[in-house]
């Protein structure tokens, strides 16, 4: 199953794929070049593919636990002072995202959504410092009767497009979609000071199934 996102991508990787192998199958009478020529357009094509794909998660819904927006490798878990939503103390978890990981964002908590903003910016290296201040992002905040959560969907330097699906005033389920980030990112998820964080450093997650912290 792929994501919607990359369907106009997977539809010109397949032409490509399809139209260089033909040419080189006319053109080229040297079987040894026609087999190097595939095994090349075909680790594009499954890079492409595996890229956008949208795997089926099972979320167990639960209002006293949040789970990870997304795939990848908890790399930040610190206080910090949130200044754009909140303006006060916050718990930041923060997941990085490489290329070979599942890039859909999901709403980590049921609730509706208070707060949705795209910012431009520059694509400094995901794990920079400044990153999450600097680099073009979006800021989603999720409240819900048991908590009010925010997390930020930030580019890396790979990354050139944000997709965020979020709406203020819409109802949104846990695990569910909110967005795409493509070719590598990060995700902050800013969390009530005293939440009890269900992650280490350096661990690997998985959107809509891992649980990330405790009310």
């Amino acid at each position: 199953m792929f994501h919607k996102e990359g369907y106009k991508i997977i539809s010109i990787a397949l032409i490509i794929f399809i139209g260089v192998n033909v040419a080189a199958y006319v053109a080229i009478q040297i079987r040894e070049w026609q087999f190097a020529i595939l095994a090349i357009t075909s680790a594009f094509l499954i890079l492409v593919l595996q890229f956008f794909r949208n795997p089926k998660r099972n979320t167990k819904i639960n209002e006293v636990t949040i789970v990870a927006p997304v795939d990848g490798k908890v790399v930040v878990i610190e206080e910090v002072y949130e200044k754009e939503y909140f303006k006060d103390n916050r718990l930041q978890v923060s997941i990085f995202m490489s290329p070979i990981n599942v890039h859909v964002t999901r709403h980590p908590i049921s609730g509706e959504v208070a707060f949705s903003k795209y910012h431009p910016g520059k694509y400094l290296v995901a794990w920079h410092p400044k990153a999450s201040e600097e680099n073009e992002r979006t800021t989603v905040v999720v409240k819900n009767n048991q908590i009010e959560i925010l997390y930020r969907q930030i580019a890396g330097a790979l990354a050139k497009r944000i997709v965020n699906y979020a709406k203020e005033g819409e109802k949104v389920t846990q695990g569910s979609d909110s967005g795409f980030i493509k070719f590598g990112s990060r995700v902050d998820v800013y969390l009530p000071i005293g939440t009890k964080v269900d992650v280490t450093l350096n661990q690997k997650v998985k959107g809509g199934e891992s649980i990330i912290a405790l009310l």
